[in-house]
């Protein structure tokens, strides 16, 4: 047997030990098991994945997660302490632990009971098509239309490996629907103990004029994998903002994309920290697909150890897309002569009247900025620890949730100060 039919064969097992579902939910799972398996996993051969190897994903045997235990259910305020001071949904491997809390006026929240609501605008990739195959709970959300929810909505996201011999496989799927006019703000953590492995796709459609909020934290365990995707269909002037927060995770790769109607304004905003053998991967796409859409993109990312990071930004501007205003901006910073960067920012331009501006750097800590905080009494592991958490905090300061910027600010303050001491 080939490796490749061995892989498959793995989940072929996984994919018919699933429990019996409903038959708008089976007929999703068949069409997409059928899907993965003509389009197998990606390979470095491929564009997209040139320097990302899944092969940790791919040769691995998982199984199913679990249902949660008693404790799991309570590890949320443990391993995802920071709060939103709104709304909390918790997923334990997958599954809502708990009533759903009482909502405000406009807002619908739970689990997806239909297919009909279902968009699947999300690319047809191997991985988005893994998820469809695994259905089982759906995080939805629909704000109607004129309705502003005031705090925000946080979906944590826990999965853990509770016994050696197992490897838990968890799909998180998310359906964020904003009304015409609407406003809400969605905070997505996905944390864990373990090895495991998340494969979560969240899906976001934006009426006219609607105002989406979205941030999410990746603080995986060192041992797992976590590979998402992230789409959103922007109707004629809503505005969307998305941070991204990628800490954990031993592999991670991160595909976001935005799909701009006219006069809809977009910002993409990231930042990845990685450090040891980790390796991080941001894909994102900003498709302009009508005139006057503006967008905004600062990815920044730092490395230590044998660590290793990727960013491809691409900007698509089509031939209608006129007025189109867009600049995107990658900076990293290596403090380690063992870590690796690649970068790649693209521009796609089919129109004529538009401004698009993109960068990239990598570089190293300033070394007169190191001397002039020394010259203040400062030690020098101190000095750098300082250097890198503001190089890291101009991405926390555009988080708009109180609540949560402040907490990031303490994990991240830890974490420098940790660095500082070894």
């Amino acid at each position: 047997m080939t490796a490749v039919s061995e892989q498959i064969g793995n989940w072929l097992d996984l994919f018919t030990a699933q429990p019996p579902a409903e038959a708008w939910r089976k007929e999703l799972r068949d069409g997409a098991l059928e899907r993965f398996c003509a389009l197998g996993f990606p390979t470095t051969r491929d564009e997209e994945w040139r320097f990302t190897s899944v092969a940790p994903i791919a040769r691995t045997k998982w199984s199913r997660a679990p249902h949660a235990t008693a404790g799991l259910k309570h590890a949320a305020d443990a391993l995802a302490p920071w709060s939103t001071g709104g709304i909390r949904l918790v997923f334990v491997n997958g599954r809502l632990a708990g009533p759903v809390p009482t909502l405000p006026k406009g807002l619908e929240a739970g689990l997806l009971a239909e297919r009909s609501e279902l968009n699947f605008i999300v690319p047809k990739t191997a991985f988005a098509a893994l998820n469809t195959a695994f259905l089982d709970e759906v995080a939805w959300l629909k704000v109607a239309r004129g309705a502003a929810v005031e705090i925000p909505i946080h979906l944590v996201y826990i999965a853990s490996q509770e016994q050696p011999e197992a490897l838990p496989y968890v799909a998180p799927r998310v359906l964020i629907q904003a009304g015409a006019d609407a406003h809400i703000t969605v905070v997505e953590s996905f944390v864990g103990s373990g090895a495991y492995f998340t494969n979560a796709v969240t899906e976001i459609v934006a009426g006219q004029g609607a105002v989406v909020d979205h941030y999410k934290v990746q603080r995986e365990s060192l041992d797992a994998c976590h590979v998402a995707a992230l789409e959103a269909r922007l109707g004629q002037s809503a505005n969307f903002r998305t941070h991204s927060i990628s800490l954990g995770g031993k592999l991670a790769r991160n595909d976001i994309g935005a799909v701009l109607s006219e006069g809809a304004e977009a910002t993409l905003n990231g930042l990845y920290i990685v450090n040891g053998s980790q390796h991080v991967d941001n894909h994102t796409t900003i498709d302009h697909a009508k005139p006057h859409g503006t967008s905004h993109e600062l990815y920044k990312g730092i490395l230590d150890g044998e660590s290793e990071a990727v960013f491809n930004g691409k900007i698509i501007v089509r031939q209608d897309a006129q007025k189109t205003d867009s600049k995107q901006t990658n900076k990293n910073l290596v403090l380690s002569d063992n870590a690796v960067v690649n970068t790649k920012p693209e521009l796609q331009i089919w129109a004529d009247d538009v401004r698009c501006t993109h960068g990239a750097t990598i570089g190293q800590l300033d070394d007169e900025s190191l001397f002039y905080l020394q010259s203040r009494g400062i030690g020098r592991r101190e000095a750098r620890s300082l250097l890198t958490y503001a190089f890291a905090e101009d991405i926390v300061d555009r988080i708009k949730v109180e609540s949560l910027r402040d907490s990031l600010e303490k994990v991240l303050f830890e974490k420098f100060h940790e660095h500082a001491d070894q």
